[in-house]
């Protein structure tokens, strides 16, 4: 009956940005140094760091339960997470990209283009090697993502995405990422063509050390 005299313990905080995995920011994980030794000579991405931070990360939410989450490092690359839930028997899908190239994009009519005509293509070629259309959509597929820095500030993206692939062997598929991101900055429009390469991680495939 004198409950309200009880010194209650806080509820623990929830952190400000997700996490999955044992991924998070501020963290850091290790990738497996043999396996890339042996397929980073079939891929674009190359010179991959072993060890990473993670400086950012990003979330997109596709629907209720659905939601892409992306953990930005200092190699100028993100592990994407996709998952169905919370937990980390949710997740369906794990992959690392590395950006190979971003363009800006100065005006409107230059935008509209590139979204009526550009971003979906039946394939895609970079540096001479043949990238299937993974999706069926005949425009990209929007979203937006919600990005949190480490030094607290949070911005918004909107995307406007295609996925490609290609079979390297050894059944393994490089995914290429094609993205016009926008973003709005004190009133005005900031957009890009985004281009990322990326493989599947599985759970061997990378440890978290920090």
């Amino acid at each position: 009956m004198f409950d309200w005299f009880k010194k209650k313990k806080p509820a623990p905080e929830k952190p400000l940005s997700p996490e999955i995995l044992g991924l998070r920011l501020g963290g850091a994980f290790e990738l497996d140094d043999l396996k890339l030794r042996l397929i980073e000579p079939n891929l674009i991405i190359e010179g991959a760091a072993r060890t990473q931070l993670i400086k950012a990360v990003g979330e997109v939410c596709l629907d209720e339960q659905t939601r892409l989450l992306r953990y930005y490092t200092d190699d100028d690359g993100f592990v994407q997470v996709l998952t169905h839930g919370t937990g980390e028997a949710d997740v369906s899908e794990v992959k690392l990209f590395y950006f190979y190239d971003s363009k800006p994009v100065d005006n409107d009519s230059e935008w509209n283009h590139l979204l009526e005509n550009k971003i979906v293509q039946p394939s895609w070629e970079l540096e001479g090697q043949r990238f299937e259309k993974v999706w069926d959509n005949s425009r990209p597929v929007a979203m937006t993502e919600k990005t949190w820095l480490e030094n607290g500030n949070i911005s918004e993206t909107d995307q406007f995405v295609m996925i490609y692939e290609r079979d390297v062997g050894n059944d393994i598929a490089e995914s290429l990422m094609v993205a016009g991101e926008e973003k709005i900055t004190n009133n005005r429009a900031e957009r890009c063509l985004a281009i990322s390469t990326g493989i599947n991680l599985t759970p061997t495939d990378f440890k978290l050390i920090g």
